[in-house]
């Protein structure tokens, strides 16, 4: 089911997106200082391609140890925001409600929505598989941090 949902959402906007999202990666690889943003372009870029399966969490659900990003990852972020981030966002956002009146594309519209949050905001998220995020999240709520 997770491939013909791929199938179905490369052609629902997941190719235009991911080669946006790599064409920005480029972009970013160019100024030299942008090349920690055209590695996360890349790895969102092929996300984008084909998430079902996969998910974006952030580096504090996989590492409890993990303090965040910091001052640095929200300046980051929002350097990002205003650079290249809106726009990728805009283009999920305009994708999104496509598939919303589709009507039969509603969950593609979903997974637009959640790559335009991750458009906004990168600094600090990984992608990883959807059953590993799903037991790390079992695995928090069952052994609660007693600090």
């Amino acid at each position: 089911m997770r491939t013909i949902g791929n199938i179905i959402w490369f052609l629902c906007g997941g190719l235009i997106m991911g080669l946006t999202w790599w064409l920005v990666g480029m972009i970013a690889f160019l100024t030299i200082i942008g090349i920690p943003w055209g590695r996360a372009c890349f790895v969102i870029g092929d996300f984008s391609f084909f998430p079902f399966g996969r998910e974006a969490i952030t580096r504090s659900e996989l590492d409890q140890y993990d303090v965040g990003t910091g001052v640095l990852g929200v300046l980051g972020n929002i350097l990002w925001l205003l650079i290249a981030g809106i726009w990728l966002a805009i283009g999920h956002l305009l994708l999104a409600i496509v598939c919303f009146l589709l009507i039969i594309a509603i969950p593609f519209g979903i997974q637009h929505l959640k790559l335009a949050g991750l458009a906004l905001a990168p600094i600090g998220k990984t992608i990883i598989d959807s059953q590993y995020a799903r037991a790390i999240r079992e695995e928090a709520v069952q052994f609660p941090d007693t600090d």
